[in-house]
């Protein structure tokens, strides 16, 4: 056995059935790459929070926009690919609002499919304080579902017209001028989302770093650079004041994806 549920519930009842029949059991053989397969299950039978992946495509430069908001395409068709597959395999993924009105994305799954039609769609979750998001974004449109998570406060009309369209809605309160995060993941958490896929921009991932909600990071980096003090980069929020307290990535890997360079790994303790 690579590792026990860690679901408290089970837990070890398993390995325990299997020595009252007399049959010999080694726990840890593997226990690592079980993990990594586990993870979001793991985090989220643990806390009811699911687990968090950042996702960004940057230039060398760090840069993930010109200074006009060009953005389209930072990252090649190989590692837009990797992406969809990433979908494919989270329950949720989150942009904030300023993403929507940039780029109008979809944030569908375009691979897995079964018969012509792909089963299975992630929930598309838009951070919108203010309720900005237009009722005619396509990340509204089908196939699959999108929430707003929005600020108390917004008017009771917006609302209606999210609701309208059958989108689903949550008001919450605001921490730092925005959504309260921390509680939107207790909501998905609620909903049974286990995992969730953060794609932008970087207000939104500045936030999430700035309070620990994000557990691992998965960053493509392209051979280009932008350049311009004004362009947009792929994390802002507060920072670190030294380096030594920079967030620092555990398990790194990094692979190539055709020119493209994909950097993932944990965010440490």
């Amino acid at each position: 056995m690579a590792m026990l549920d860690p679901n408290p519930l089970v837990s070890g009842k398993g390995e325990e059935e299997l020595r009252q029949q007399g049959i010999s059991t080694f726990v840890g053989e593997h226990e690592e790459e079980a993990r990594e397969i586990n993870e979001a299950y793991i985090k989220y039978v643990t806390t009811g929070i699911p687990f968090v992946t950042a996702k960004f495509a940057m230039s060398l430069d760090g840069k993930i926009a010109t200074r006009s908001g060009d953005s389209k395409w930072i990252s090649n068709q190989e590692s837009r690919r990797y992406v969809h597959s990433l979908r494919h395999i989270t329950d949720a993924v989150m942009v904030g609002v300023n993403t929507v009105l940039t780029d109008d994305p979809q944030l569908t799954c375009r691979c897995g499919e079964r018969g012509g039609v792909i089963k299975k769609q992630p929930l598309r979750v838009i951070v919108d304080t203010n309720g900005r998001t237009p009722v005619t974004a396509q990340v509204f449109g089908e196939p699959g579902r999108a929430l707003l998570a929005l600020g108390q406060g917004v008017k009771p009309e917006i609302i209606e017209g999210y609701k309208s369209i059958n989108a689903d809605v949550v008001e919450l309160p605001l921490d730092e001028r925005l959504v309260d995060l921390k509680q939107l993941l207790k909501v998905l958490g609620q909903r049974e989302i286990t995992s969730v896929l953060v794609e932008g921009g970087g207000t939104l991932l500045g936030y999430m770093f700035d309070h620990k909600l994000i557990d691992k990071v998965i960053a493509f980096v392209a051979p280009v650079i932008v350049g311009g003090s004004e362009a947009e980069t792929a994390v802002r929020g507060r920072g670190v004041d030294r380096i030594a307290d920079s967030i620092r990535l555990e398990r790194v890997t990094a692979m190539e994806c055709n020119g493209d360079v994909m950097v993932s790994g944990y965010v440490g303790g």
